[in-house]
């Protein structure tokens, strides 16, 4: 599985290097488009300096688009698509890793744990990670966030995929709800507010979060080129400008408060499944309150990426990350 995994990465790199061209028309700075990995609550803060208009007393509009994959949004990225990618930072060391002269730079991040949630399809009692020796769960896209994650929490409670357990790699990241309910896999990982909706249906169950068993991790994150970057210096600082406004907003409201902030972006989703949403994100301090990154969090990522042998060599910190900006504007 892990050689799987490797050459699966390396296909996906190649992939997104493929993409890459130089963009010569001019455009207009005020409009920023950025593409989600995938339309979860898990980035509260985000859609809530949308909906409050933070990024318009920037003098910005958000042109929102969705990836349903941090694959697929990184090659938006790369490929001039959109400006600013909202995904996980390990695309980017893939990138810098396959020898891009352009590869993207995080330059505020936004969670700090794994945002998915364990689905069964009954209700256990007492669950214990053990139990679920034997079975098999989708995962998600070999080389992403989710996916290692979940491996990675399964691995500190003795269960190794391939030995005892089978992590299902094979489902697109966007279709692994579909997937589940028809049958595929005896659990899998849910993003809110999907978990929550699904187990209101009546058609599964939330049984625990991956992110609170996996740790801290720099887990998604906002970036863009580095020619972006340098050509746009003064959108960026406004961009993050707002994004902060709308952490301070989130880590200062109520639960429902937040939910109401966000309707506008779930419009289908009721609001008190939104409340839930924010409550259960809240419960594992899954976003971080500075967009800052810290070298200690960028290893630890690197970390995993070594365990789930997507990687042969690390990266340096400094490579990736650019915190001026974020430290600019948080002093």
């Amino acid at each position: 599985m892990k050689l799987i995994l490797k050459v699966t990465t390396i296909i996906i790199i190649f992939t997104l290097c493929a993409f890459v061209f130089v963009g010569c028309n001019e455009k207009d700075a005020s409009v920023v488009k950025v593409n989600e990995v995938t339309h979860s609550v898990f980035y509260a803060p985000f859609y809530v300096a949308i909906n409050n208009g933070y990024f318009e007393e920037e003098g910005l509009t958000i042109e929102l688009t969705n990836g349903g994959g941090s694959d697929k949004s990184m090659t938006a990225v790369m490929s001039g698509q959109a400006d600013i990618g909202l995904m996980g930072p390990e695309t980017a060391v893939y990138v810098k890793l396959a020898g891009s002269n352009d590869y993207p730079k995080v330059f505020g991040q936004l969670t700090q744990k794994d945002g998915s949630f364990l689905i069964g399809r009954t209700n256990p009692n007492n669950f214990s990670w053990s139990s679920l020796e034997g079975s098999e769960i989708i995962g998600g896209r070999p080389g992403g966030m989710p996916a290692m994650c979940l491996e990675y929490a399964l691995y500190k409670n003795g269960l190794i995929d391939g030995e005892n357990v089978t992590i299902n790699y094979d489902v697109q990241f966007d279709l692994i709800t579909a997937s589940f309910e028809s049958g595929i896999g005896d659990y899998c990982t849910m993003f809110e507010p999907g978990a929550s909706q699904y187990e209101k249906n009546g058609k599964g169950y939330s049984i625990t979060s991956v992110g609170a068993e996996a740790g801290k991790v720099p887990y998604t994150c906002f970036m863009a080129t580095q020619s972006y970057i340098n050509d746009n210096p003064k959108t960026v600082e406004s961009f993050m400008r707002a994004v902060i406004k709308g952490i301070d907003f989130v880590m200062e409201s109520d639960d429902l408060t937040v939910a109401n902030a966000l309707l506008p972006s779930f419009p289908a989703t009721d609001v008190e499944i939104l409340a839930s949403s924010v409550k259960a994100y809240k419960a594992i301090d899954s976003w971080k309150a500075s967009p800052v990154m810290s070298e200690e969090d960028f290893n630890t990522l690197l970390d995993i990426l070594e365990f789930a042998d997507v990687i042969d060599e690390r990266v340096a910190f400094s490579d990736i990350i650019d915190n001026s900006i974020a430290q600019s504007l948080t002093k």
